[in-house]
C-alpha cells in the first residue's frame, strides 16, 4: 500500500455556486486550495482528479427521478419550483448544478477507491462532506451526497464495516438515513443540538433501524459548547465504538461551522480545537482501521478566516506534514485573499489557544452539567448494542 496521501482537486468544483450572497461562498475552496499550495503540500501529496459522479454512481444513494430533476434544474434553473428541494432559498437551482454536484460527488468517490485499493493510505476532498442531501431531496446546500457516495462505493467494493465521523456543527442526516437500517454502516455525528440548529434532528434516540440498532450515533451538544466540551464528547464516544466497531475504512466529516467566528451556528470551537480532532481521527484510523482515511470537508461560513486554515490542517496532517500552528500564513496568500475580497487575511495558523479537556472516564460524570447529560443520553442509547457500558 502506498503511504502517501492522496489529495483531490478539479479548478471546477468551484462552479458549485448558489449565487451571490449565499453563504456557501465557492471562494472558501479556492483560498484552501491557494494556502495548501503557499505551504507546499500539494507536493507532499499525489493530487489526483476523478471524474464527475455518472449515473450508476449517483443511484447507489440517489432515487433515479432526484437525479432527473437536478439534471432539469441545472439546464433550466428557472423550472425549479421548490419541488425535490430545489429552487429553494437554501438550495437555489443554478446553470451547471448537476455537473458541478457530480464533480464534487465523483473526487470523494474516486478518494474513497484510492483508499481502499492500495493506491493511498488516506485521501482528502474537502470540496466535499455535502451531508444534508436525502436519496430524493436537496436540502442544506447540499445537492449530491458525496459523502454517502463514498461510503456505498466501499460498500460495493467489498468493504464490510465502514465508520462514517461527522463533527460538522451540523447533523449528518443524510448520510444517516442513508444508511439506517445497514450493519455493516457506523454513522457517528456531534453537532449543536438539534432544538437550536438545522436540521432539527440528531437526538440520541436515534440510534439506527431493525437490524442495524446502535449503528446511528448521535451526540447532540448544547449551544455554546467550546473547545473543552467539544473534545471532551469527542473522546468521551467515538475512540470506544471505533475500537469495538473496527471498521475496515475511517470516513470523517470536517465542517469547519463549529468555530466560533461561523455566522451559522452556536458552538464556540477554536481552529487550534478542529486540528486536535483531525489528529486524533488520523490516529484512530491507524489504531482501527489500518490506516485507511478518507476524510471530507463540509460546512464553515467564515469562508476566509477559518475555512482555508482548517482544512490547510486537515490536507497536512494526512500528508504527514502538519503546520505548525504558530506558522506565519504566507504574504502572498494573503494578497491573494485582499485581491478576491478586499479583506485581511489572518496572519497565523491558530487562534492562539491550548485546547484542554478532562476524560470522561477518569474524571467522572456531573449530573448537573448539560454536556455530561448529553454525553450520558448518547452513552446510554447506543453503548449497550455494542456491548459496551454506558
Amino acid at each position: 500500500m502506498s503511504g502517501r496521501a492522496q489529495l483531490m482537486w478539479d479548478e471546477a468544483v468551484t462552479g458549485y455556486d448558489f449565487g451571490p450572497g449565499h453563504p456557501m461562498d465557492p471562494v472558501r475552496l479556492a483560498l484552501t486550495m491557494r494556502m495548501v499550495e503557499t505551504f507546499g503540500l500539494d507536493r507532499a501529496v499525489r493530487l489526483a482528479a476523478a471524474k464527475p459522479a455518472g449515473e450508476s454512481t449517483l443511484r447507489l444513494v440517489h432515487r433515479p427521478d432526484y437525479v432527473a430533476a437536478v439534471r432539469r434544474a441545472s439546464a433550466d434553473p428557472g423550472s425549479a419550483d421548490g419541488s425535490y428541494g430545489l429552487g429553494t432559498e437554501d438550495d437555489p437551482a443554478f446553470a451547471g448544478m448537476h455537473e458541478a454536484s457530480a464533480l464534487i460527488a465523483g473526487q470523494s468517490v474516486g478518494a474513497a477507491e484510492a483508499v481502499w485499493r492500495g493506491d493511498a493510505l488516506h485521501a482528502v476532498n474537502f470540496a466535499g462532506g455535502l451531508h444534508h442531501a436525502m436519496p430524493g431531496s436537496a436540502a442544506g446546500f447540499c445537492v449530491y451526497n458525496d459523502a454517502s457516495l463514498a461510503v456505498a462505493r466501499l460498500l460495493e467494493l467489498g468493504a464490510e464495516r465502514v465508520a462514517y465521523v461527522d463533527v460538522d456543527v451540523h447533523h449528518g442526516d443524510g448520510v444517516q438515513a442513508a444508511f439506517w437500517e445497514d450493519p455493516r454502516v457506523l454513522t457517528i455525528s456531534l453537532h449543536e443540538h438539534p432544538r437550536t440548529l438545522f436540521p432539527g434532528t440528531g437526538w440520541p434516540e436515534e440510534a439506527g433501524g431493525p437490524g442495524a440498532e446502535g449503528g446511528a450515533v448521535n451526540l447532540a451538544l448544547p449551544a455554546g459548547t467550546g473547545d473543552a466540551g467539544w473534545l471532551r464528547s469527542f473522546h468521551a464516544v467515538v475512540p470506544e465504538l471505533l475500537a469495538e466497531f473496527r471498521p475496515q475504512v475511517l470516513v470523517t466529516q470536517h465542517g469547519a461551522d463549529t468555530h466560533f467566528d461561523d455566522p451559522l451556528a452556536h458552538l464556540a470551537v477554536s481552529l487550534d480545537a478542529q486540528r486536535l480532532v483531525m489528529e486524533a481521527c488520523h490516529d484512530l484510523a491507524h489504531a482501527y482501521a489500518d490506516g485507511r482515511w478518507v476524510a471530507l470537508g463540509g460546512g464553515g461560513y467564515a469562508v476566509v478566516d477559518v475555512v482555508p486554515r482548517s482544512w490547510t490542517h486537515l490536507v497536512a496532517i494526512a500528508a504527514g506534514q502538519p503546520v505548525d500552528p504558530e506558522a506565519a500564513v504566507p504574504q502572498e496568500w494573503r494578497d491573494e485573499v485582499y485581491a478576491r475580497t478586499r479583506q485581511l487575511g489572518p496572519q497565523r495558523m491558530t487562534d492562539g489557544l491550548r485546547p484542554q479537556w478532562r476524560d470522561f472516564e477518569a474524571s467522572g460524570y456531573d449530573p448537573a452539567d448539560r454536556l455530561d447529560q448529553a454525553i450520558l443520553a448518547t452513552r446510554r442509547a447506543v453503548f449497550p448494542a455494542h456491548g459496551l457500558l454506558p
